[in-house]
């Protein structure tokens, strides 16, 4: 059976990602919205366009606190140099 892991982040941590979910949430709605009010194509792909960016934008911050907090420590020499030559290449990857 497969170990559950849990991570720990502080409540400061927990509302942004909440309050970005949020506003992503709505965005989707709207975008719902917009399909069913048949809006210009242009328009729904600009605002699909936003909500891929605000979602790539939730997994760097987890991405990077999982880097900082699960894998740094886990190095032998705790060297958090490849960490963040992998964040910056990922950053420039998902835009």
């Amino acid at each position: 059976m497969e170990e559950r892991r849990h991570a720990h982040r502080d409540e400061r941590q927990k509302k942004l990602l909440r309050d970005r979910l949020g506003r992503i949430e709505g965005q989707v709605r709207g975008l719902s919205r917009m399909v069913e009010s048949d809006l210009y194509c242009e328009d729904i792909l600009n605002q699909l366009a936003s909500v891929k960016a605000a979602l790539n934008g939730v997994a760097m911050i987890l991405f990077e606190d999982h880097a900082q907090h699960c894998i740094v420590p886990s190095l032998p020499a705790s060297s958090t140099e490849p960490v963040q030559e992998l964040t910056r290449l990922v950053k420039r990857l998902i835009g």
